[in-house]
C-alpha cells in the first residue's frame, strides 16, 4: 500500500479528469462545475462535426465509436502483483480517456477479478482525492448530452442510472433543466427536423416529429403541445390533434 503522498491527486483540489478535449459536447467535469445558456444546439440527433465523422460526446468510450474498447487496454499489459496496486493502475488507465462513475471503475475491478476488499480501498481513495466524482460526473453529463443531443430529462435520468449514479444525485442533476429550458430544446428539436418532412403528409410529418421527441425522453404533453404549435405555423389543421395522443 502506497504511502499518502504517493496516491495519484493528493493534495490536489477537486477532479483532475476530464472529457477528452473538454468534451465534444461543451460539456465540463471539474470539480463539478458546468457552463450553462447561449449554446445553440448542432443539428437534430446533436452531432457536433462536419459531415462523415461523429466526434466523441461526453462520457462516451472509444469503443461506442467502433474503435478498440479503452476498457479492453486498460487490461493489457503487465500489472503490480499487489491487488491494491493492481486496482490502483486499472482505475488510473480507465480515468485516463474519459471520467466514469465509481460503479463503472468497480464493475472494471470485478471483471479483473480484484478482490473486494482491494477495490473496496482504492476507490474510496480516488473519490477522496476527486478522481472519482459521480456528482460532477452526473452535472457535466446532463450539461453536454442535453445541449449536444437535446435529450430531455427522462432520457438524462435514465443514461445517469445505467451508469450507477445515486439517484439523489441524478435528481440534483437534473433538476438543473428547468421546464422552460426542456421546451425550448424541443422546440429547437422540431424546426430542425420540420424541413426534412416537408411534403408528407400530415399524419407521417407529426409521427416522424413527436417519434423524434419520444426517443428524447421529451413527455406526450410538451411533444403534443410543441408539434402541434409547428405544423400550424407552417399551416396546417392541427384541431385533429386535439385530445389525441400519440
Amino acid at each position: 500500500m502506497p504511502g499518502g503522498g504517493d496516491w495519484p491527486g493528493d493534495g490536489i483540489q477537486g477532479s483532475s479528469e476530464r472529457p477528452e478535449g473538454g468534451s465534444a459536447d461543451g460539456g465540463q467535469y471539474a470539480g463539478g462545475s458546468s457552463r450553462r445558456g447561449g449554446r445553440r444546439m448542432r443539428g437534430e440527433g446533436g452531432s457536433a462535426v462536419g459531415r462523415g465523422r461523429r466526434r466523441r460526446g461526453f462520457g462516451e468510450s472509444p469503443g461506442e465509436d467502433g474503435g478498440a474498447s479503452s476498457s479492453s487496454r486498460a487490461e493489457k499489459g503487465d500489472l503490480p502483483a499487489d491487488p491494491v496496486e493492481q486496482a490502483r493502475a486499472i482505475c488510473l488507465r480507465l480515468l485516463t480517456g474519459t471520467p466514469r462513475t465509481r460503479k463503472q471503475l468497480a464493475d472494471a475491478l470485478r471483471k479483473r477479478e480484484i478482490p473486494d476488499e482491494a477495490a473496496e480501498e482504492v476507490l474510496s481513495r480516488f473519490e477522496e482525492v476527486g478522481l472519482i466524482n459521480d456528482s460532477a460526473f452526473a452535472d457535466a453529463w446532463v450539461e453536454s448530452r442535453h445541449h449536444g443531443r437535446g435529450l430531455a430529462r427522462r432520457a438524462l435520468a435514465q443514461e445517469l442510472r445505467t451508469k450507477g449514479v445515486d439517484s439523489t444525485l441524478i435528481d440534483a442533476a437534473v433538476s438543473q433543466l428547468d421546464s422552460e429550458q426542456e421546451e425550448t430544446t424541443a422546440r429547437e428539436l422540431v424546426a430542425r427536423k420540420l424541413r426534412s418532412t416537408r411534403g408528407l403528409d400530415r399524419d407521417k410529418r407529426l409521427r416522424r416529429l413527436a417519434g423524434m421527441l419520444a426517443r428524447k425522453g421529451y413527455p406526450e404533453g410538451l411533444a403534443l403541445r410543441v408539434v402541434r404549435q409547428a405544423l400550424e405555423e407552417e399551416g396546417e389543421d392541427t384541431e385533429f390533434l386535439d385530445g389525441e395522443g400519440f
